[in-house]
């Protein structure tokens, strides 16, 4: 896909993406910087679209990861500066780093198809064995086994996308 392409698809949408990302991120300066930073990611990204029918969909999930890791970084600075100005103990960035990526996962596995999103959950959180879970869900073990390997694949695809993976 070229790159006039992009910026035709950039061209239909922008104006909806932002409005969504006014909404998100709670004002017109930061909705801006995180359509931005969500073109340029879609930009570096963009073979990847399978369709351009997803596209608006597509940058808006990348700029409402923006705003939220903005949210994130903006809620640790302050964090860091109380802590600095009274004397206490920095908070662990680790930890909150840890919660930013979770969200990305929780988004991630959230936007899986139904019958793939199952099998994931019951598998990889509720940490039941395959065969459990194709009686549960009234599947051969050879389908459950691939959809859970279809669904680790998707799911390791869109954080590759994503916003945390950079």
């Amino acid at each position: 896909m070229s790159a006039t392409h992009f910026e035709d698809l950039v061209n239909e949408h922008k104006d909806s993406v932002y409005r969504q990302m006014a909404r998100v991120c709670g004002n017109r300066e930061d909705a801006e910087d995180a359509l931005a930073t969500a073109i340029v990611q879609a930009f570096q990204a963009f073979e990847r679209l399978a369709s351009d029918d997803a596209f608006r969909a597509w940058l808006g999930t990348i700029g409402k990861r923006v705003c939220y890791r903005m949210r994130s970084h903006a809620g640790i600075t302050k964090a860091l500066e109380f802590a600095e100005e009274h004397d206490l103990v920095a908070p662990n960035v680790d930890e909150m780093e840890l919660t930013i990526l979770k969200g990305c996962v929780k988004d991630a596995v959230e936007a899986l198809n139904e019958s793939y999103r199952d099998v994931y959950l019951m598998c990889e959180i509720e940490e039941r064995t395959v065969e459990e879970v194709a009686a549960a869900l009234g599947l051969t073990v050879a389908a459950a086994k691939s959809r859970l390997l279809r669904a680790r694949a998707k799911v390791r695809e869109m954080l590759d996308r994503s916003i945390c993976a950079t």
